[in-house]
C-alpha cells in the first residue's frame, strides 16, 4: 500500500483497470431510475443506462458521492496502510462531489486528507488523479505533488460533439421541437469546458463536419503547445472515437498513449447516447 493513497470519483471517466494500474481509489456515481439505485462500475455502465433510458423514455437522477462514500473510502485506504489521501473531485460547478468529500475529512481528525476540486470532468480529471499517481510513486510529497496538480487545471481542454439533442429534451434542456428539428437538419452542437462548466461553442451540420471541427478546435486550443497527454471519450460510440482517434493522429503530435474511454453513466446522462470527444493536457 502506498504511503499516499489518491481517490477520485468515476465521473473521471478512468475505467477500472486504468485506476487499478495506477493504484487510484474510484468512489462511484449513483444512478437512480424511481427506487432502482445502479451503481457506476458496478451493475451500470453506458450501454446499459441507456437500454433503461429507452426503454422508459425517461431519465434517470444522478446522485453524487455521499460523505459517507467518501468515508468508507478513506477508512479503506487508512486501514490498508495509506499515511496519507489525496482526493481529486469532479469539478464543483457541475456537481456536490467536492463538498461530500470535504465534509468526510471531518471524520478522521488529526489524518492528512487533502482534497481538490479539479474544476473538470471526464478524462480531464482523469489526467490530474494519474499524474498525482505517478509523482507519489516517484517519491514526491502531497504537498508539492497538490501544487502540481492543481498549476496543471488551466492546461486542461475538452471539445466533444453531440449526436442528438433527443435526451438534453428529455431533461427539459432544449425544447422537443428544437431537438427534432436538430435531428432532422444532423446539427451536432460543439462543447467544451470553459470556467468549469460544459459550454457550446458551434453548431455544425454533418457527421464529417463535425468531426473536422472537433479536432481544428483542438489545433487552435493547443496552438504551439505540446500536449503531453490525450484521451478520447465517447458513449456508446466506438465506432466514431476510432475515427477521431485516426484524424487526430493525422493532424497531431500526439502522445505515444492515448486511451479511447467511456464517458461513464455519471455524465453521460446529461450528454446523450452517441457523444463523442477529446480531452487532453497541453504545456
Amino acid at each position: 500500500m502506498q504511503k499516499v493513497q489518491v481517490i477520485t470519483d468515476s465521473d473521471s471517466s478512468l475505467p477500472v483497470e486504468i485506476a487499478a494500474k495506477y493504484g487510484i481509489k474510484l468512489v462511484p456515481i449513483t444512478i437512480r431510475f424511481g427506487d432502482e439505485t445502479f451503481t457506476t462500475n458496478l451493475d451500470i455502465d453506458d450501454m446499459t443506462l441507456f437500454e433503461k433510458i429507452n426503454k422508459v423514455n425517461k431519465l434517470p437522477s444522478t446522485d453524487a458521492p455521499t460523505s459517507g462514500a467518501f468515508a468508507a473510502a478513506f477508512n479503506e485506504s487508512f486501514v490498508s496502510g495509506a499515511k496519507e489521501i489525496l482526493c481529486i473531485c469532479v469539478g464543483t460547478k457541475v456537481s456536490k462531489t467536492y463538498e461530500s468529500a470535504v465534509l468526510a475529512t471531518r471524520e478522521f481528525p488529526g489524518r492528512r486528507i487533502k482534497v481538490i476540486d479539479s474544476q473538470f470532468m471526464s478524462m480531464g480529471e482523469g489526467f490530474l488523479a494519474i499524474a498525482a499517481a505517478e509523482s507519489l510513486a516517484r517519491g514526491e510529497s502531497i504537498d508539492s505533488v497538490g501544487q502540481k496538480i492543481e498549476s496543471m487545471i488551466p492546461n486542461l481542454y475538452t471539445f466533444a460533439s453531440l449526436t442528438t439533442l433527443k435526451y438534453l429534451a428529455m431533461s427539459g434542456r432544449v425544447a422537443k421541437f428544437v431537438a427534432g428539428f436538430s435531428s432532422l437538419m444532423d446539427i451536432r452542437p460543439l462543447l467544451t469546458i470553459k470556467d468549469g462548466t460544459l459550454q457550446m461553442v458551434d453548431r455544425i451540420r454533418s457527421h464529417d463536419a463535425a468531426m473536422e471541427s472537433l479536432v481544428a478546435l483542438i489545433s487552435k486550443a493547443v496552438s504551439k503547445k505540446k500536449i503531453e497527454r490525450a484521451a478520447i471519450y465517447h458513449i456508446n460510440n466506438l465506432d466514431d472515437a476510432k475515427i477521431l482517434e485516426a484524424k487526430m493522429k493525422e493532424k497531431l503530435q500526439l502522445p505515444l498513449e492515448m486511451e479511447i474511454v467511456p464517458f461513464t453513466p455519471g455524465l453521460s446522462v446529461h450528454a446523450g447516447d452517441g457523444l463523442i470527444g477529446a480531452a487532453f493536457y497541453a504545456v
